[in-house]
């Protein structure tokens, strides 16, 4: 499950060693450790990392099929994570090292920043394979953060970008060795931490105005649950 913990001014956010998919109750972790960030005082920022091969495999699919009566409630608490996290009164570093895939890329692009390993792992919206179309908001997320060609290629293609080639691609922001990437991360948020406060997330939610409304109205009961599994 995920932990958190401090490094002077910097909070770190580990999703944890497994698969970290989008459960109930690994959301509702990640939801509390949030609130410990945000109710602290002074200059803060955020990395998110994880301490296995994969930093998140997106939704438990499995989950969502053993429980169908669940749809609305899980979908909502999927959009709000992303809403929550895009708009966040701090500076916010996702730390890649490894695998980053549908919704955990999804929630890798609801950050400010990223830095990702530089010799293995790939990010990838794989649900054109899968046949899962991405809801309005989750289209609007995506396409808000990458530019045209990239949002492009990664949702209608399904393409698998490693590091280097997601530098290239501005999906990331740094591609570095997997022995300098939490310090990398770390470093980077730290030399922000002062930006934190209510100011900067005004700054976030008019920038991202739009993507919010798309997200928070498919948490409100907009988004079919059909669309986002593709049942």
């Amino acid at each position: 499950m995920p932990t958190l913990d401090r490094h002077d001014a910097v909070f770190v956010l580990d999703l944890g060693d497994g698969e970290n998919r989008f459960h109930p109750d690994w959301m509702g972790s990640v939801n509390a450790l949030l609130d410990e960030v945000e109710k602290a005082d002074g200059p803060k920022a955020l990395v998110t990392t994880a301490s296995g091969k994969i930093w998140s495999n997106g939704l438990d699919l499995a989950w969502l099929m053993e429980h169908p009566e669940q749809f609305p409630a899980f979908t909502a608490t999927v959009h709000k994570l992303f809403a929550r996290v895009l708009s966040l009164p701090l500076v916010t570093v996702a730390a890649l090292q490894g695998h980053t895939f549908a919704a955990g890329a999804m929630l890798s692009l609801c950050h400010d920043l990223r830095v990702m390993r530089s010799d293995r792992g790939f990010w990838c919206l794989p649900e054109a394979d899968i046949n899962i179309p991405f809801s309005v908001g989750m289209g609007a997320l995506i396409q808000s953060r990458l530019t045209p060609q990239t949002a492009h290629l990664a949702m209608v293609t399904a393409r698998r970008f490693g590091g280097t080639e997601a530098y290239a691609h501005q999906i990331v922001d740094e591609a570095v060795p997997e022995a300098e990437l939490r310090e990398k991360a770390i470093a980077l948020a730290a030399a922000h931490a002062s930006k934190a406060g209510p100011a900067l997330q005004t700054i976030k939610t008019r920038m991202y105005a739009s993507v919010l409304a798309a997200l928070h109205a498919e948490a409100e009961g907009g988004a079919d649950a059909r669309l986002v599994i593709g049942s």
